[in-house]
C-alpha cells in the first residue's frame, strides 16, 4: 500500500522531543514495530515517527484501517482522544488539545443547529447509516473552564491561563513555553504584554522572560490611573493595549458566547420534544 504522510496532520500533535524520538528509535530497533499503523483510506492518521523510523531501517510494521472516520474533523477528534490520555503529553499541550476538541464540537453543534430538519423517513436511513458513527458525534461541548479542566486534567485556573496564551500570546512565547523556558503561569503573564515586548522578551531569553513576566504581574497589581487626562489625552505612563491582543481576546469571548447560545438552543429544542 502507498501510505500518505499528510503534512498538516502530522504536525497537529506536536513533535516528539529530540531525546524521545532517540528512545523510540532503540525501541523499535530492539522490539520490532509492536503496534499496528493507524491508516484512513491510505492517509497516515497514527504513527509518523514509528513509521519513519521503520521507513529509514527497514522494521516491518503492520497497518489497520479505521473505518468510523467521516471526515478530517473525526481524524482530528480521535487523535487528540488518544493524545489526551498520554502521559507524555505536557500540561499545555493537554490544554490546547482540549480547546481545540472545543472549537471542533462547537462547530459540529452549531451546524446541526443551523440544517433543517429531516423528514421522518430521511430520519430512519439517517439512524441506519450513523450505526457505526464516531462515538464522539454525541459528545456534549466542554463550555465550562470547569469541563475543559476535567477534560484535559488541569485545573481551571490552568486552563484560563492556557486560554490566555492560545489568545494572546506570540509564538515566539509559546515556543518558549514548549520548549521548558518559561512556566505556564509566566506564559500567561507575558501573554498579556504588548507583542513586540513578548518578542523581545522571547528572543533574550530565559531570564529576560522570567523578569518580564515578573513586570507583567507587578503591572497587574499596582492601582489603575486614569487613561485620559481632562483634555482628552493618554495619562503619561499609561500603557496602551496591543490592539491585536485585545482582538484575539475578543474573538475567544465571542466563541464562547456563540458557543452558550448554541446549547441553550440545543436544550430548548430538548424541552421542546419532552413536552410534545
Amino acid at each position: 500500500m502507498n501510505i500518505v504522510v499528510v503534512d498538516a496532520l502530522k504536525a497537529y500533535i506536536d513533535p516528539l522531543t529530540p531525546d524521545e524520538h532517540e528512545a523510540l528509535e532503540r525501541s523499535l530497533l530492539a522490539e520490532g514495530c509492536r503496534d499496528a499503523l493507524v491508516l484512513w483510506g491510505n492517509v497516515l492518521v497514527d504513527g509518523h515517527n514509528r513509521y519513519g523510523i521503520c521507513q529509514k531501517h527497514g522494521i516491518p510494521f503492520q497497518t489497520v484501517q479505521n473505518t468510523r472516520f467521516k471526515s478530517m474533523d473525526d481524524v482530528h477528534l480521535w487523535m487528540i482522544e488518544q493524545h489526551l490520555g498520554r502521559r507524555s503529553v505536557s500540561d499545555y499541550q493537554r490544554g490546547v488539545l482540549a480547546l481545540r476538541k472545543r472549537t471542533i464540537l462547537e462547530a459540529r453543534q452549531q451546524a446541526r443547529l443551523e440544517s433543517p430538519p429531516a423528514a421522518s423517513g430521511e430520519e430512519a436511513a439517517t439512524a441506519t447509516e450513523d450505526d457505526d458513527s464516531p462515538p464522539w458525534d454525541d459528545t456534549p461541548v466542554p463550555a465550562t473552564r470547569a469541563d475543559l479542566a476535567r477534560e484535559a486534567r488541569l485545573s481551571a485556573n490552568q486552563v484560563m491561563m492556557i486560554e490566555r496564551i492560545h489568545a494572546q500570546a506570540t509564538p515566539e512565547v509559546v515556543e518558549a513555553l514548549k520548549a521548558g523556558e518559561i512556566s505556564i503561569s509566566a506564559a500567561a503573564a507575558v501573554a498579556s504584554l504588548p507583542e513586540d515586548e513578548q518578542r523581545s522578551a522571547a528572543q533574550a531569553g530565559k531570564a529576560e522572560l522570567k523578569q518580564a513576566a515578573k513586570r507583567a504581574r507587578e503591572a497587574k497589581k499596582r492601582p489603575r490611573t486614569p487613561r485620559e487626562g481632562e483634555d482628552g489625552e493618554t495619562a503619561e505612563g499609561d500603557t496602551a493595549p496591543d490592539a491585536r491582543a485585545l482582538q484575539r481576546r475578543v474573538d475567544v469571548l465571542e466563541r464562547e458566547n456563540a458557543q452558550l447560545r448554541a446549547q441553550v438552543e440545543t436544550l430548548q429544542a430538548q424541552l421542546l420534544r419532552l413536552r410534545s
